[in-house]
């Protein structure tokens, strides 16, 4: 893995992207397959595979940096940073179990979706870990932006304006990450028995607390909130923490394998795996999502997991088609939020808006920068409908 040269691979790509265009082709950008059902469908006949684009061509841990193929399956990077004592910061979802999908996840589906689990309320998401880029753009030109530390951003920030394009601005082929050490120990606090008010109330007192929680997640009457560093110091925040959270609750304090387990439970939404019906993904004010919830759930069946400090919300019904989508979106967007539709019957993606309808000048914005990048708009059509 290390030392990888995969530059014959981006000219081959920005080859077949040149044609692509001068042909008005359009292409479905695909990685490692495993969040194709993501998005609208593309509307293309033909797909391109990032997994020649695969590697790490750099790697250095004293300097906390790491530059890979977009097509390198996410394990191997995890693999090589767990071999020096590091990690991404952003602790990126496992999307299979959710969608049912097989396949490896790629380190560019991650950067191109800006994929950010539990750990984001307190490193930053995905694209506040992506030091620079190289892409290829809708033309079949090949684009490079950003560096290899922090301060190496001049002119525009395309490294940001790539993290969550979705395929449709350009082909990601290299990304630069900044890495962080993985701590000595991890602990979890879990308060049993609260409602959903109550639950977030505990989140947004332990977000607020001196004691420098990475994660805070509440679902089912289980309460959820995780800190992380030297040994010492969790004997000692741990439960300090419990203390301070008194008031919401009693909290047990889960250690080892057992509260990494239930970190990625909420990472990867397994409360909702294997199960028919619809999955969305709200994002709103952390107290206005319980009323939020609340006011669904007297409208239908829905169920609800809370991460971010009640930031995100993963909404599940058993409801087929579109029904209740105008409701999700119609009460989301009323408290100032944004609903996206993750999971879904074919019929039901085709006719209901997975994205959030952008307001016109929003809107207006994206097309011109559509247009910028991919003039033909042979990249991924389709995916970012609405």
């Amino acid at each position: 893995m290390l030392n990888a040269v995969y530059s014959g691979a981006e000219a081959a790509l920005a080859e077949e992207l040149r044609a692509a265009h001068d042909e008005g082709a359009p292409v479905e950008i695909v990685g490692g397959g495993t969040r194709r059902a993501l998005g609208q469908p593309v509307q293309a006949a033909r797909a391109l595979s990032t997994s020649a684009l695969s590697g790490i061509s750099l790697y250095e841990p004293g300097a906390l940096t790491l530059v890979v193929g977009a097509g390198t399956p996410l394990a191997d990077v995890e693999a090589a940073l767990e071999a020096e004592g590091q990690r991404l910061p952003f602790e990126p979802m496992d999307h299979r179990g959710l969608l049912g999908s097989a396949g490896e996840p790629t380190i560019g589906g991650v950067a191109a979706i800006n994929n950010s689990g539990p750990r984001r309320v307190q490193a930053g998401a995905c694209r506040d870990a992506m030091l620079g880029v190289r892409f290829v753009d809708g033309r079949g030109e090949v684009i490079r932006n950003g560096g290899r530390v922090m301060k190496n951003v001049t002119g525009y920030d395309l490294v940001k304006l790539m993290a969550g394009s979705w395929g449709v601005l350009g082909v990601l082929t290299e990304i630069a990450f900044k890495v962080l050490p993985a701590p000595e120990a991890a602990a979890t606090i879990v308060i049993e028995g609260l409602d959903d008010a109550a639950g977030v109330a505990a989140l947004s007192a332990a977000l607020g607390s001196p004691w420098d929680v990475n994660g805070a997640a509440h679902g089912a009457g289980r309460t959820l909130i995780r800190v992380e560093g030297f040994e010492k110091q969790i004997a000692h925040r741990a439960p300090a923490l419990v203390d301070a959270l008194k008031a919401h609750g009693t909290g047990e304090i889960v250690t080892g394998a057992a509260s990494d387990a239930l970190w990625r439970g909420v990472r990867d939404v397994e409360a909702f795996q294997g199960r028919e019906g619809a999955v969305w993904r709200l994002s709103v004010k952390p107290s206005d999502a319980p009323p939020l919830v609340a006011s669904l759930r007297a409208k239908g069946d829905f169920e609800a997991v809370y991460d971010w400090g009640g930031g995100l919300v993963w909404l599940f019904t058993p409801e087929a088609g579109d029904a209740g989508a105008g409701a999700i979106r119609a009460e989301t967007r009323a408290r100032g939020g944004h609903a996206t539709l993750v999971r879904a019957g074919a019929s039901t993606r085709a006719a209901v808006d997975v994205f959030e309808p952008a307001p016109a000048a929003i809107g207006a914005l994206e097309a011109r920068l559509r247009a910028a990048f991919d003039p033909k708009s042979i990249l991924n059509p389709g995916r970012m409908r609405g």
